[in-house]
């Protein structure tokens, strides 16, 4: 297995999703991450139960790192913390804003007596503006950053199902540290780099953004429809399924016309002949399609679909990701025992990811204590 940041030390002073996904993504290259956590743990340990009695944030996001818990409030730990940090690479940290200055630990102070240490402070705001002290969790940052207006359906705003936020930040803050790295190895000087949740999903927000501000389109929300390609979105099988489909030109149009639908002629109709004429009469169009697809159950649709060379995707549950013939699987030790997770997006060809195990609180606390000692 490649390892390609190994004998890199990494400092974390982490808690809940954003910091430990990038602490554990380097952790996953093969960095040394020591975990500081509180000495009640970090909060994601009682997220939920659903892993054999662990959290299914922790369990995910933990993997492969050495957890510490200090009192930062205590001198003694707060020393210890100052020379872990005096011999680290990385510091990453999502303490609540201005607390890391105010301990000593910030990135100025700690970047003066390390110069070639790569400082990553990840916030809910940034560092400067109006917001910077205000507090934030992935939701409100879903609402606040404008994502929330743009999902869901007609009849209102929804959540995205997952900590997209905190997760984009965390992606985020992976790859400038990286980038980061790469930096250092060129001038030897290390970096302070800011990352926040709503900075990062702000970014992500660019499509909607400048449709709305340089074309006064606002995107509406469309449920599992596409809110400007006609058809796009999901229709229900003879068997109760749903599959979704998407046409991207109008040659795919005339195939699902053609061999889908079994209907040439509906291609060349004046309502539906172009993408613009589609979305304009979007509900007759769908109700047609679901009409054509009552006949059959979801997997023939599948096949017709697959015959005139339309993208699909069935509409999955949980189960059906559970046994999704796609997955790959990684498998994680844990304190209560072996734990299969779905594995990471990118795989090296022919190598397979090799991580250490989810850390008990401040399992490590003893050796790392006689390690950093004074």
């Amino acid at each position: 297995m490649t390892r390609d940041l190994e004998g890199l030390l990494v400092v974390s002073i982490e808690q809940a999703v954003a910091a430990p996904y990038a602490s554990g993504r380097l952790a996953d290259a093969g960095a040394r991450v020591i975990k500081v956590e509180r000495p009640e743990g970090d909060f994601a340990r009682r997220y939920d139960r659903y892993v054999n009695g662990q959290s299914a944030y922790f369990v995910w996001l933990n993997r492969g790192k050495q957890s510490i818990a200090l009192d930062l409030k205590a001198a003694d730990d707060l020393a210890l913390l100052q020379r872990l940090i005096g011999r680290a690479d990385v510091v990453i940290q999502n303490l609540a804003p201005g607390a890391a200055d105010r301990l000593g630990v910030g990135p100025r102070a700690m970047r003066a007596a390390n110069p070639g240490l790569i400082y990553c402070t990840i916030s809910g705001y940034g560092e400067q503006g109006p917001y910077a002290r205000q507090k934030a969790y992935d939701l409100l940052v879903q609402a606040e950053s404008g994502l929330a207006s743009i999902n869901g359906t007609a009849e209102g705003p929804a959540r995205v199902g997952v900590s997209v936020c905190d997760i984009a930040a965390g992606m985020t803050a992976f790859q400038a540290i990286l980038q980061a790295l790469i930096g250092r190895g060129r001038t030897g000087e290390g970096r302070a780099i800011e990352v926040s949740l709503y900075h990062a999903m702000a970014d992500w927000m660019n499509v909607p953004y400048l449709q709305h501000r340089y074309g006064g389109h606002t995107p509406a929300r469309a449920g599992l429809s596409h809110p400007t390609i006609a058809p796009y979105g999901a229709f229900t099988c003879g068997d109760g399924k749903a599959v979704l489909l998407s046409i991207q030109n109008e040659r795919e149009w005339r195939n699902l016309c053609t061999h889908a639908l079994d209907d040439a002629a509906l291609a060349d109709l004046p309502r539906f002949r172009t993408n613009p004429d589609r979305v304009a009469n979007r509900a007759e169009l769908d109700g047609l399609i679901e009409r054509a697809f009552a006949p059959f159950d979801r997997e023939t649709v599948i096949e017709r679909l697959d015959a005139a060379g339309i993208a699909y995707g069935r509409l999955s549950s949980l189960d059906d990701l559970e046994a999704h013939p796609q997955n790959r699987y990684l498998e994680v030790q844990t304190p209560a025992g072996p734990v299969e997770l779905l594995a990471p997006g990118a795989a090296v060809t022919d190598e397979e990811l090799d991580v250490g195990p989810v850390p008990d609180l401040d399992e490590h606390g003893a050796v790392i204590r006689a390690e950093f000692a004074a």
